[in-house]
């Protein structure tokens, strides 16, 4: 029995306790309590939905009836060859074959039983679609738009989107409505398609205090809680676990901070640790990125609040963490920036990288990768590209007629305005190639040489250092309306404008060990009875690497839907024993 025990003033029983609302810990509170267990939600912020609010709220899971509705079938052979050559020598093929299985099952699940619904684009390829095993589309999909007046009041404590990955505070979905936007003073359709946008976030905003289109991250997390709502499953707000309790080697509930007040939640079947994995824990930064030593060299988007906490109560009661992987995280880059209201934002750079026009610099002056390749892919160029003892930085470079037409990083496209970026020093600006090499840092003879390199193939739409544009993942973020090649275009007239990208992360990778039922393991892989682990709590099935979009949700689904699953069958067997 855990030793404070004794100071909880109230108990509150219940079978499972879920702790954390992100995807995988509404996932397994909804399946645990459509098959007839009791259920509580606790989760130690005072808003819900965790890093999937914010997340682009995309799924990668194979196999669908969602793809086969498509005409995309494959068998889960071509997946499994898919993920054993991206895992490497860290390949789980138990617990991939339990999410091969198990991903179509929890979708038809969710998506007949519950107010989740999804849409798959015809063509989305795999971050490597050219390896063994790999698509080019029918496993990423995006979380359909949802109206969030359908949350009532629970929609005022909705984790809020990014501000970075917004347009005055409204969410764009995927797809076709970012290429209205970004054609808006190029074409009626869009333009009218925009005004009428624009409007009804505004309403909404003027009557509801936000937007009311819930897209991506924010539409999957209010898809959820409307599911958790409909099936009157409780949500414990600003209520973070202090300590699991254990009797006889066995996870039996929670100490539960809630309202001031220590609880004693007694969980009769099992508690599933969901708490978002550690992108702000400085000491285990410091410990498992070694491109941070101080665990302060880092920058992450996700919520402030993912502290670790599940590991640290997994580690508690016997769990063990993954230490294995080659990448402990999902790596991005990022830019920081200043708003308006003068707080600091951490942007991811998903799409900008690959547009035509658009190139990396180390502060050599020096390109040193694909620029259209994932982000996670393109971060370990970075840091492999990195001088010892000097910060891991690079710099997004292009001209005055990309910048407007396609924006970059946090600046828009025209006609927004570049003042505020240009007077916080997030953009820098230009009027030669050299005068911004010396704005940045760059080495200004090197960058000069690197940009005409490029410029000399660039017209023919080929780029001979990298292969920008080689691969269908380049293609697909580039610009289809351009040609010859979608990614390519010289960077050519001033002024010219670079923004500074470091390193930063989607998620952890580095979770605790876990069985393909998403039971928790100790360090010599024995299960710890009672506890379960999902999401990014969970060591990650991809062994370090990042295969596709979505590739931290599809698994945040699907393995809150088998711990929900295994802890219901579990009861079942209890009872009539």
């Amino acid at each position: 029995m855990a030793g404070n025990e004794h100071s909880a003033s109230e108990t509150y029983e219940c079978d499972v306790l879920v702790a954390g609302s992100g995807c995988s810990g509404m996932s397994a509170a909804i399946t645990a309590r459509h098959r007839g267990l009791d259920v509580l939600i606790v989760e130690k912020e005072p808003r819900f939905g965790g890093t999937t609010a914010r997340s682009g709220g995309w799924l990668w899971i194979p196999g669908t009836s969602l793809a086969k509705a498509y005409g995309i079938a494959e068998t889960p052979d071509q997946a499994r060859t898919y993920l054993r050559h991206e895992a490497g020598n860290n390949f789980d093929a138990a617990r991939v074959d339990a999410f091969l299985s198990a991903g179509p099952e929890a979708v038809d699940f969710f998506t007949t039983k519950t107010s989740l619904c999804f849409d798959m684009p015809l063509v989305f390829p795999d971050y490597h679609a050219e390896a063994p095993g790999g698509a080019q589309g029918g496993r990423s999909m995006v979380t359909r738009p949802f109206d969030g007046r359908e949350l009532g009041d629970l929609i005022k404590t909705l984790g809020m989107p990014l501000p970075e990955l917004t347009v005055f505070g409204m969410m764009l979905g995927s797809g076709k409505e970012i290429i209205h936007f970004m054609r808006v003073t190029k074409s009626l359709n869009s333009a009218i398609y925009v005004a009428k946008r624009l409007s009804r976030h505004l309403m909404d905003v003027l009557r509801y205090g936000r937007g009311m289109t819930l897209t991506n991250g924010n539409a999957l997390a209010g898809r959820l809680a409307k599911s958790a709502q409909d099936l009157k499953i409780p949500m414990w707000l600003s209520s973070p676990v202090r300590e699991l309790t254990v009797e006889n080697g066995t996870v039996t509930g929670a100490i539960v901070t809630c309202e001031g007040r220590e609880v004693r939640v007694r969980a009769r079947q099992g508690v599933v640790l969901a708490c978002g994995g550690f992108p702000h824990d400085v000491e285990r930064r410091k410990k498992m990125f070694p491109h941070a030593p101080t665990g302060h060299e880092h920058f992450s988007p996700g919520p402030t609040g993912n502290t670790g906490d599940g590991l640290r109560l997994a580690e508690s009661a016997g769990g063990h963490v993954e230490e294995r992987l080659p990448n402990a995280a999902a790596w991005v880059p990022v830019s920081l920036t200043t708003r308006k209201d003068g707080s600091k934002g951490v942007m991811p750079h998903f799409i900008d990288r690959a547009k035509p026009g658009v190139i990396a610099v180390m502060r050599d002056g020096k390109r040193f990768a694909n620029e259209g390749n994932s982000y996670h892919d393109f971060v370990q160029a970075m840091i492999k590209a990195a001088k010892p003892g000097e910060e891991i930085a690079a710099y997004l470079v292009c001209d005055h007629k990309t910048l407007r037409k396609y924006g970059l990083g946090c600046v828009p496209p025209f006609p927004m305005p570049l003042g505020h970026h240009l007077s916080t020093g997030y953009l820098m600006r230009g009027d030669t190639l050299e005068a911004l090499a010396t704005k940045a840092g760059i080495d200004a003879k090197a960058f000069a040489e690197t940009v005409k390199q490029f410029n000399a193939t660039a017209l023919l739409g080929q780029d001979a250092a990298f292969g920008k544009g080689s691969k269908a993942y380049n293609r697909y973020q580039g610009d289809a309306m351009h040609g010859p090649n979608p990614c390519i275009a010289p960077i050519e007239n001033g002024p010219f404008y670079a923004i500074k990208m470091v390193t930063g992360d989607l998620g952890t990778y580095a979770g605790i060990v876990t069985d393909e039922n998403a039971r928790a393991l100790d360090a010599e892989g024995r299960v710890i009875p009672g506890l379960y682990a999902a999401g990014n709590d969970m060591a990650s099935i991809m062994g370090g690497n990042y295969p596709g979009a979505g590739i931290t949700l599809g698994p945040a689904l699907t393995f809150g839907y088998i711990a929900g699953r295994h802890l219901a069958d579990s009861a079942t067997k209890r009872n009539a024993a």
